[in-house]
């Protein structure tokens, strides 16, 4: 043993033992003030969020999982676009917790369409029977964007960010969304 290997193990044993590993570095009062400020300002909007698309016994939960991957991964979190980072790791969130509550063989799982919207949450929520068919009746991409910006109150940059495309690209899907729940909602309407 080199004369460096005994000094540690010698400081080791001093102090009770190796020091353990650290998966990362203690927080600094900063990240603490910001991470309490977002959960302040964001757990009312999150556990929302899931009640309306989920279980509402499981948003606490879920709203929970998505502050603790923000408090990991707080060094990625936009500072001046907190809630849009939040909601798009709430679908990741969801996406995830809807696939452990499928108990099927992969290559039984539907992709989407219409196995996945008779049982859709969100749907289900909405009391009006032709606002609920026209909204199954648009494709799933422009029914997230629809309630993100109808439930959630996002459009513009937030709404991009959501999406990760650009602002001129969210304002684009938004109105495309609006112009296919019109039409859809037109010929429901029409006998």
């Amino acid at each position: 043993m080199s004369n460096a290997s005994m000094d540690v193990a010698d400081a080791e044993t001093t102090r009770g033992g190796p020091m353990p590993d650290r998966a990362e570095p203690p927080a600094a009062s900063d990240d603490l003030a910001w991470f309490t400020a977002v959960v302040h300002d964001h757990s009312t909007a999150l556990v929302k969020y899931f009640a309306r698309r989920g279980p509402r016994q499981d948003a606490e939960d879920l709203a929970a999982d998505v502050f603790a991957t923000a408090w990991r991964r707080r060094a990625d979190v936009p500072r001046d676009a907190v809630l849009p980072w939040l909601y798009r790791t709430a679908g990741f969130t969801l996406a995830n917790h809807r696939r452990k509550l499928v108990d099927l063989p992969v290559e039984h799982v539907p992709e989407a369409g219409s196995d996945r919207i008779a049982d859709d949450p969100e749907l289900s929520a909405l009391f009006d029977a032709e606002l609920r068919g026209a909204l199954m009746s648009v494709g799933e991409r422009d029914r997230r964007i629809l309630l993100l910006h109808a439930w959630e109150g996002l459009d513009g940059e937030e709404l991009a960010q959501v999406l990760e495309i650009s602002r001129s690209g969210a304002d684009a899907a938004l109105s495309r969304a609006r112009k296919r729940l019109r039409e859809a909602w037109g010929e429901r309407m029409s006998f």
